[in-house]
This record gives C-alpha cells, sequence and structure tokens, in this order.
C-alpha cells in the first residue's frame, strides 16, 4: 500500500522546467530524493 502517490509532476522555477513528468510512489518506512544538476 503506497502512503503518498505523485503521478505527472511538473515544477519550474524562474521560467526553467526542472522537473518533467516525474512519478513515485512512496510506502511507509521509505526514504527518497530526486537528484540533478545544480
Amino acid at each position: 500500500m503506497s502512503v503518498l502517490e505523485v503521478k505527472d509532476l511538473h515544477v519550474t522555477v524562474e521560467g526553467k522546467e526542472i522537473l518533467k513528468g516525474v512519478n513515485l510512489k512512496m510506502s511507509t518506512g521509505e526514504i527518497h530524493a530526486i537528484m540533478g544538476p545544480n
């Protein structure tokens, strides 16, 4: 069973898209990180 489910997440900061279509399912006790270039 998923505690949190994210579908097709897009994030834009100052006109630049930094996340494109992220899908994520998290269950109890899991830790996730989204990493990329700075």
